[in-house]
């Protein structure tokens, strides 16, 4: 059974019953390998983790820094159609910043109904995801393009080479209200060239064995990490001044 093979995938890969589990995705291979719809991927992850834990979707969306209006119940994720499958889900409860917000589904979603201002600070789904002791699952991609989870733990250290920028746009809440509102990110600062680099952060979470599962497009592609022990080992190199060797590079300015 598609479903039984799914969720034996994840538990391979470090899930386990009532886990709070953040999932980041590229399903195609997935999809197409098992002959299952989102859907059936969503409830699998679901089930992996039990009636007891609870499944976190990234929702990101971009369109509010560009003026367009975040409705709460109805933008949708630009994170693929697994996400945007998850914000569909009957029970699914969305968070409430305009850019960076979570579809959160199980036993601890109401705690992820927050409306941040910050996208990544300590009372962001990112810190509530720590609170929790949670995990951070990756499905077929690389650092660089799914762990976000990155910018909280630098946001936490408040690193020099980021800055708070705010957002100023309007919102329509879930009662369809609608009123104009600040929220903020913490940026990398473009004008000093800072590149997000964290492919070689991953390769030293993989070292230390912090990461469990396979690697990207590598039998199933799914690996799982603690977010405590991700958070406490990049603090490490953040404290010990070697960000630039693994979390970020600086841009040449006669680079294209």
């Amino acid at each position: 059974m598609p479903l039984k093979s799914l969720i034996k995938s994840w538990r391979e890969g470090g899930v386990n019953p009532g886990d709070v589990l953040l999932v980041h995705s590229s399903a195609k291979r997935t999809l197409v390998a098992h002959n299952v719809s989102p859907q059936v991927l969503v409830q699998s992850f679901l089930d992996a983790v039990g009636p007891n834990g609870t499944m976190l979707f990234p929702l990101w969306n971009f369109d509010f820094t560009k003026g367009v209006t975040f409705d709460i119940r109805n933008t949708p994720s630009h994170m693929g159609i697994v996400t945007e499958t998850a914000r569909l889900h009957p029970n699914a409860i969305r968070s409430g910043h305009p850019i960076y917000n979570v579809a959160a589904i199980g036993k601890h979603a109401a705690e992820f109904g927050m409306d941040n201002a910050s996208g990544y600070g300590l009372d962001s789904p990112f810190g509530k995801l720590r609170e929790l002791n949670g995990k951070i699952g990756v499905l077929d991609l690389d650092d660089q393009n799914s762990q976000t989870f990155y910018h909280h733990i630098e946001e936490m250290h408040d690193v020099q080479y980021r800055y708070q920028k705010e957002f100023t746009g309007q919102y329509l809440d879930m009662g369809g209200n609608n009123s104009e509102r600040t929220y903020s990110l913490f940026v990398r600062d473009i004008e000093k060239g800072i590149l997000t680099d964290v492919n070689r952060m991953g390769e030293v979470l993989w070292k230390d064995g912090l990461y469990s599962g396979d690697r990207m497009k590598e039998k199933t592609g799914f690996r799982v990490i603690s977010a405590n022990s991700m958070y406490d080992r990049v603090s490490e190199i953040i404290t010990g001044g070697k960000a630039i060797d693994y979390l970020y590079s600086i841009r040449n300015d006669n680079e294209e």
